[in-house]
C-alpha cells in the first residue's frame, strides 16, 4: 500500500480501477477481477486508487456512512483477489475541491500515468461530482488511457452496493450481507478492558475496540468465530446498550466459549455466523445468566446449513 502516486514503479504500465470500494464486496471484485485481467494483458500492475478517508466523511461530514472495510483489511482483501498496489489518497477538502479535468488528466492521467482506467456504472469525480464517465472517456483519449466501465452486479433483483450492506447489517439480516459480500461480515478489533460485568455473570467477555466509525450488526446476540493465537474458536458476540444494566453507549463484546487465557491488547477478528436474537432488558442478574448460559450452548451447537456434523468429535470449531 502507497499513499503517493511518486511511489509507484514507473517502468510498469499500468491497470488502474478507482473507487472507495468500501466492503469489497462481490460487485466490486467484479471490478478487481477485470482489473487484474487488463494489467496482465499490458504485462503490467494492477492498481486500485482510493481515498482514506471515506470522502463523505470530509464532504458531508453529518452524513457519512458507516466503515465497513478499515484501510488494512481492504487492502488484504484486494490482495486476495490479484491487487499488486493499492494507492490510497488522503481525502481532505483540497481533493474534494480538485477540478474534475485537474482529476483526470493531472491525476490519472499524467501522475499516476494509467494506461487503462476501470470504473463502476455510477461513477463520479471532482469538486462536486462535476465528472462522469463521458468526461473521464473525452480526456483518456487525449491523455493516452482507454476508460472500461464495469456494469452493476445484482442479487436477484437489486443492485448489490456498500449501502445495502449496510442497511442489510444494521438490522441483523447476516446471510443477506453474506450474498452481497460474497463472504461473512468480520469485525476487528483491539481487546481492551471494560467493566468486568460480564465476568461477574460467570461468562467472560472481550470488549472490542474497533475502527473509526464501524459499521455494526443491529443490537443483539451473535453466533461468531473468533480467531485469537492463529486458531478459531466458536463464541458469542453481543452488540449493544445493555439494557439490563440501565443502558449507555453501544458496546460491541465477545465471549469466547472455553476460553481461559487473557485477551488484553490482543487484535482479533471476529467473523459473523449467525444471529441468535436481538436485544433484550431482562428483570435482573439472574435471568439474564440463564439467557447467556443458553445463548452459548445454542452457539455451541450452531451449524451452517446443510453441514454435516462429525460423529464422535469435541464439539470445537
Amino acid at each position: 500500500m502507497i499513499r503517493h502516486p511518486s511511489q509507484l514503479d514507473p517502468n510498469s504500465p499500468r491497470a488502474v480501477a478507482i473507487g472507495v470500494f468500501d466492503g469489497v464486496h462481490r460487485g466490486h471484485r467484479v471490478i478487481l477481477d477485470a482489473l487484474v485481467a487488463e494489467a496482465r494483458s499490458l504485462g503490467g500492475t494492477p492498481v486500485v486508487l482510493t481515498f482514506e478517508p471515506h470522502p463523505e466523511s470530509v464532504v458531508r461530514p453529518g452524513e457519512a456512512p458507516a466503515v465497513l472495510t478499515p484501510l488494512p483489511e481492504k487492502a488484504a482483501l484486494m490482495a486476495d483477489r490479484g491487487v499488486e498496489c493499492l494507492l490510497a489518497l488522503t481525502f481532505d477538502r483540497e481533493l474534494a475541491r480538485m477540478p474534475a479535468e485537474t482529476f483526470a488528466v493531472q491525476l490519472v492521467g499524467r501522475q499516476i500515468a494509467a494506461r487503462v482506467v476501470l470504473v463502476g456504472f455510477n461513477f463520479r469525480f471532482g469538486g462536486g461530482g462535476a465528472g462522469d464517465v463521458e468526461l473521464l472517456e473525452q480526456w483518456g483519449k487525449e491523455l493516452g488511457y482507454r476508460v472500461r466501465v464495469v456494469p452493476p452486479v445484482r442479487e436477484g433483483d437489486t443492485v448489490i452496493s456498500s449501502s445495502g450492506v449496510r442497511e442489510a447489517l444494521s438490522a441483523g439480516r447476516l446471510d443477506e450481507v453474506g450474498r452481497m459480500l460474497g463472504r461473512n461480515y468480520t469485525l476487528v478489533g483491539r481487546v481492551v478492558p471494560g467493566d468486568g460485568r460480564g465476568r461477574t455473570l460467570g461468562f467472560p467477555t472481550a470488549n472490542l475496540e474497533l475502527w473509526d466509525n464501524a459499521a455494526l450488526p443491529g443490537p443483539g446476540v451473535y453466533v461468531v468465530d473468533c480467531r485469537v493465537d492463529g486458531a478459531a474458536r466458536r463464541g458469542v458476540l453481543n452488540v449493544g446498550r445493555r439494557p439490563t444494566f440501565g443502558g449507555g453507549p453501544v458496546k460491541v463484546e465477545a465471549h469466547l466459549l472455553d476460553y481461559e487465557g487473557s485477551l488484553y491488547g490482543q487484535r482479533i477478528r471476529v467473523e459473523l455466523l449467525a444471529r441468535l436474537r436481538g436485544e433484550e432488558a431482562f428483570p435482573g442478574a439472574e435471568p439474564l445468566r440463564s439467557q447467556i448460559r443458553a445463548d452459548a450452548e445454542s452457539a455451541r451447537a450452531w451449524r451452517p446449513a446443510g453441514a454435516e456434523v462429525c460423529q464422535g468429535g469435541d464439539g470445537g470449531v
